[in-house]
């Protein structure tokens, strides 16, 4: 299982993030208590969570991943392994899935803990439901086998994961649903010292907390999917979800199709899209993440476009520019609106999770209803001003990040920075 981590080291733990200077958007979780209860488990089930949660989460990199799924680290799980055999998918898969089995109940179990001791939130019915998830799913895998060796034991695993990954796809939505609980407690005077005058400042712990959540489930999500797409038929250019050869080009192209038919829908019309740079570029990464982050910068240039000119006047094209150079360490793009801007002081707000612009009565109707998968186009997640601070948390995640230059009365800059090299480890939280 050693061969998943980063290839820096030999030793199983010494790529972990506890041996590293924190990178640059770390933030810590609330301290780890060996001896903790927790809510609505027995006394031996909080022991193995704390247990599992004093242990450090190993980080990994977009390079690994690749590396990993080729078969280039075989020789550091089978000794004897010939040069031919390297790239054997059953040893691959039995390889990943020890890995699998040994980190995922110690991110869970540092999530669980972490929903459990947030401030105010914990209290929600919705977040009380995810760690609830989070808990069944870490009781699953510590109860499977220790040690995956044989080939029926890997099919038997992924069976398992693949109910997990399922059963967590509506988790985004859920924890949506326990911030407006959460905003609606605050309105309602149910805690003291806490009301609808609260600053962004003061919910800072809260605001680190998401931030945090959302950045690990992303990183559980990766792992899982990656294991998952390994079984399945090779696909040209791709190891797993990673594609070698992923264009910003055709991304964007896709994005700027999706982006337009829901504005089309809701306006009557969309504003163009130009696209100039290095659009044959070409570089690994995940398609779907890419897609997700341009898909949501587009559809906010759009809407500020037509609310800002009118829906019967002319829009300014929206424009889209890819840069990139073989000495670049990022690949980054630009997207320019010219649709009125963001007050400086609401700044700080785009960011957010609690300070959300959009209407209380989409809200409410949007949280109301059963959840769809996180990333579908009618999700929820679509109307409750989630979209910028997850894209962020992709940016993120595999070292690049997101930033936004606002003109008031102009437009907005949004500029999506991706590392080329994918070398740059998890920024898990220890």
């Amino acid at each position: 299982e050693e061969g998943v981590q980063d290839d820096d080291n030999d030793d199983a733990h010494e790529s972990c993030s506890a041996h590293l200077p924190p990178p640059k958007h770390y933030i810590s979780s609330f301290a780890v208590v060996a001896d903790a209860a927790f809510e609505g488990v027995s006394e031996e089930v909080s022991k193995q969570i704390c247990e599992h949660a004093l242990q450090p989460q190993t980080s990994v990199s977009l390079k690994t991943l690749l590396q990993t799924g080729r078969g280039e680290f075989l020789h550091k799980t089978y000794k004897n392994l010939d040069h031919e055999e390297r790239g054997a998918t059953e040893q691959v898969l039995t390889q990943v899935a020890g890995f699998m089995r040994r980190e995922l109940p110690i991110r869970l179990a540092h999530r669980i803990q972490d929903l459990e001791r947030v401030p105010y939130m914990s209290e929600m019915p919705s977040v009380v439901g995810v760690k609830k998830l989070y808990t069944q799913s870490f009781l699953e895998i510590v109860e499977f086998n220790e040690k995956i060796i044989h080939q029926d034991e890997e099919e038997e695993f992924a069976r398992l994961l693949e109910a997990i990954y399922s059963r967590h796809s509506k988790v985004l939505v859920q924890m949506a649903r326990g911030a407006y609980e959460f905003r609606d407690a605050i309105r309602l005077g149910q805690f003291e010292g806490l009301s609808t005058q609260t600053s962004y400042d003061q919910m800072e712990s809260t605001h680190e907390f998401l931030d945090r959540f959302y950045l690990c489930r992303i990183g559980i999500r990766v792992l899982i999917g990656q294991y998952l797409a390994l079984r399945q038929p090779p696909v040209e250019n791709y190891i797993g979800i990673i594609c070698s050869q992923t264009s910003p080009y055709e991304i964007v192209k896709r994005a700027i199709d999706d982006a337009s038919f829901m504005c089309t829908r809701k306006y009557g019309d969309a504003p163009e899209v130009i696209m100039s740079g290095r659009l044959e570029q070409t570089f690994p990464y995940v398609p779907t993440h890419l897609h997700y982050i341009l898909l949501e910068l587009l559809k906010n240039s759009m809407r500020a476009t037509v609310d800002w000119h009118g829906v019967d006047g002319d829009f300014p094209p929206i424009k889209v520019v890819i840069a990139d150079g073989d000495d670049n360490e990022d690949v980054i793009i630009k997207v320019s609106d010219e649709g009125g801007g963001i007050p400086r002081s609401n700044m700080k707000k785009i960011w957010s999770y609690l300070f959300t612009t959009a209407d209380p009565a989409i809200q409410e109707g949007m949280i109301s209803v059963n959840p769809t998968d996180d990333h579908a186009i009618d999700s929820p997640l679509a109307g409750l001003g989630y979209g910028l601070p997850i894209s962020r948390s992709y940016c993120r995640y595999f070292g690049g990040d997101l930033s936004i230059m606002s003109m008031e009365g102009h437009g907005t800059d949004a500029f999506v920075y991706l590392t080329r090299l994918g070398n740059t480890r998890e920024p898990v939280p220890i």
